[in-house]
């Protein structure tokens, strides 16, 4: 029988008030990709950041190579070939490739750093694993592709055996999509063993061999993935079948609430839209195309240069996010953690922190009120957490939306903004979004979604502007949309 690279066995780990992992099972054979799947919650974070030697695990064992080992750190994780790319991405940008790759372990010579010799060994890492960079441009100066690329790039040069890839396709374009998937078969090609974790299901058939999917911090099952279809997948990681996955519904459309004409900013050119009570409005493109660069300008975030913002019919001025806020527009951003969320504060205080006026008057504060909030929220968006004073940071992708969304809520928007709204989310997750997003509909509030997942947009959107560059380049109905259809605008064809 071939030896296994990688077998954690039975791994369990307690936080207090959460049994995050319970006997949990994992094998990985070199040269293969197993995929980890499963909601945001199940334990997939934990298990990977024990292998990684983030965390310590309370029970089970680790055996690499054949060898029972322990792993008390990263280094140790780093000593046994185990290299972990986590979703956000620590490279430093002022930085070159070269010295990211090697940094802190700079080789030498004649006692000084010896910059050319790095960049030299740099450029021969990423020239045998087929990429187009170069190993002494800067890291902000790449794509966010190229950066995924460079952490590869990076792990490889540990003699790297076992890979961990968190998300690594949330970012990027279907070009760039392609060419990670190429760099990945090259990884396979040299027995690397590759642990993929993604909620994009429509992956799997391109790169998985295995499948492991968790729940509710258990193994349910691991098989080929040539004998399992994503239908099954799905029902594994929920724990039933979700048989009306994007729940779009039909309500009346009513008068326009939002009129945006000849918007121009830095890097978006005389948009001219409108989206009315009732509609989700989508905007589709690829990465770069100025769909978020448009809804910022809209807010006060990046600075208009021309253009007329009305609401129910009247011009209204919006010079910075909180005259937005005062107008009644709501903002999700795309980057949760960065803009979206307070990490170091508790969920109960990232709920409600927007409305702070409706408990707090003067020097008193109305507790009653306060709590009332928060539960309602966490009540009426299924919010999954310990405790209202756990940290926000402690929960899972699809909690810390939940939690975003319920702020914004709780100051009752007449036009709600949602830029990726889920994004490393995880299918259950996503099915209660969109439903929250049908009954906001329905009640009058209107949305504009933008979305990087074709089939998201196709299910969900009343109307879809396409965007290229700056520039609305078409308006679909409903009834138009196909992915054929948007790609047609959104690149050259």
């Amino acid at each position: 029988m071939e030896q296994y690279l990688l077998e954690m066995k039975n791994i369990h780990k307690r936080f207090p008030g959460v049994y995050a992992l319970k006997g949990v099972n994992l094998c990985v054979r070199p040269g293969e990709v197993h995929a980890i799947l499963g909601e945001n919650g199940a334990g997939k974070s934990t298990l990977i950041n024990i292998l990684g030697g983030i965390l310590q695990k309370d029970e089970g064992e680790i055996w690499i190579n054949g060898r029972n080992e322990e792993i008390h750190g990263v280094l140790d994780a780093r000593n046994y070939g185990i290299n972990i790319i986590h979703q956000e991405l620590v490279l430093v940008p002022y930085l070159t490739v070269a010295e990211n790759i090697f940094i802190n372990r700079e080789e030498t010579k004649h006692g000084l750093v010896d910059f050319a010799g790095m960049r030299r060994k740099a450029q021969r890492f990423i020239d045998e694993l087929g990429l187009e960079i170069d190993a002494g441009q800067k890291i902000d100066a790449l794509t966010v592709a190229q950066q995924q690329m460079v952490e590869i790039v990076k792990a490889v040069s540990f003699q790297a055996r076992i890979i961990v890839m968190d998300e690594p396709t949330s970012s990027l374009s279907d070009k760039e999509i392609t060419a990670l998937f190429g760099c990945i078969k090259t990884l396979k090609a040299r027995g690397i063993g590759i642990i993929y974790i993604t909620h994009r299901l429509n992956e799997l058939s391109e790169i998985a061999d295995t499948i492991t999917v968790l729940r509710d911090g258990a193994s349910i099952i691991t098989k080929p993935y040539r004998e399992i279809t994503n239908d099954e997948i799905v029902k594994y990681m929920v724990g039933r079948e979700v048989t009306n996955y994007y729940t779009r519904t039909s309500h009346p459309i009513g008068e326009v609430a939002l009129s945006v004409k000849n918007l121009s900013s830095a890097k978006v050119h005389g948009l001219n839209f409108e989206v009315r009570r009732g509609e989700i409005l989508g905007f589709a493109g690829i990465v770069g195309a100025g769909r978020t660069e448009a809804m910022k300008a809209i807010v006060g975030l990046d600075e208009k240069t021309d253009g007329q913002i009305e609401i129910n019919g009247k011009p209204i001025v919006i010079r910075r996010p909180a005259d937005a806020y005062r107008l009644g527009i709501g903002y999700i951003p795309e980057s949760r953690r960065e803009e979206g969320i307070f990490p170091e504060q508790s969920v109960g205080f990232n709920m409600v922190i927007k409305v702070l006026d409706q408990f707090i008057k003067g020097v008193h504060l109305n507790k009653a009120k306060e709590t009332e909030i928060i539960q309602r929220y966490i009540r009426e968006l299924s919010v999954k957490t310990p405790s209202v004073d756990s940290f926000i940071k402690n929960l899972s992708g699809g909690n810390q939306q939940k939690v975003v969304i319920s702020s914004w809520l709780a100051s009752a928007p007449g036009i709600l903004i949602m830029d990726e709204p889920t994004r490393g989310i995880d299918v259950g997750a996503k099915a209660e979004i969109y439903a929250l997003m049908n009954d906001l509909a329905a009640h009058g509030i209107a949305i504009i979604m933008i979305s990087s997942e074709l089939p998201e947009i196709i299910n969900m959107a009343d109307r879809v502007m396409v965007m290229k560059d700056g520039r609305i380049t078409k308006e679909l109905l409903h009834d138009q949309l196909t992915q054929e259809e948007i790609m047609k605008y959104a690149v050259d064809i």
